[in-house]
């Protein structure tokens, strides 16, 4: 599953293996160094991501497996998310523009933030459809501080 500065996952794209796939990837990157302060938004962002597969990409279709590779690095961590289901619209990346709120609790939307978390929280996104594979492709820049 890992190497000194990658690690691979592969599970079915259901919502209980993806559940326990996002922990044992969040749980192995911060063992390889993961700097504390960006842990919470890369498990945000995988989390986002790969239910976006289970949801969406395997709508209407037999879901297959969810394969991540991360390639964890002194100053940036790069994730890359593969999937053999339905294409994102357009075969782009969504803009990530939030969900309108409403004026009410009663109308505050059950979803429509994933993409807008996605943006917010990474360095670069990057979207490619090839051989009926869509790879996700997540930076992460953390540059080391200096005082």
């Amino acid at each position: 599953m890992c190497n000194r500065n990658s690690l691979d996952l592969s599970f079915a794209a259901t919502e209980a293996e993806a559940s326990a796939g996002i922990a044992q990837l969040s749980i192995g990157l911060e063992a390889q160094g993961l700097p504390p302060h960006k842990a919470a938004d890369v498990k945000i962002a995988l989390a986002e991501a790969i239910n976006n597969v289970v949801e969406h990409a395997y709508a209407g279709i037999t879901p297959a497996k969810v394969q991540v590779h991360c390639r964890l690095h002194q100053n940036w961590l790069d994730i890359l998310i593969s999937d053999t289901g339905n294409p994102l619209p357009g075969f782009r990346v969504p803009e990530g523009v939030p969900a309108p709120l409403g004026s009410s609790i009663d109308e505050l939307p059950e979803g429509g933030f994933g993409w807008f978390l996605i943006h917010e929280l990474t360095s670069d996104i990057r979207y490619e459809r090839s051989d009926g594979c869509n790879r996700l492709s997540l930076r992460f820049d953390f540059p080391r501080h200096t005082i």
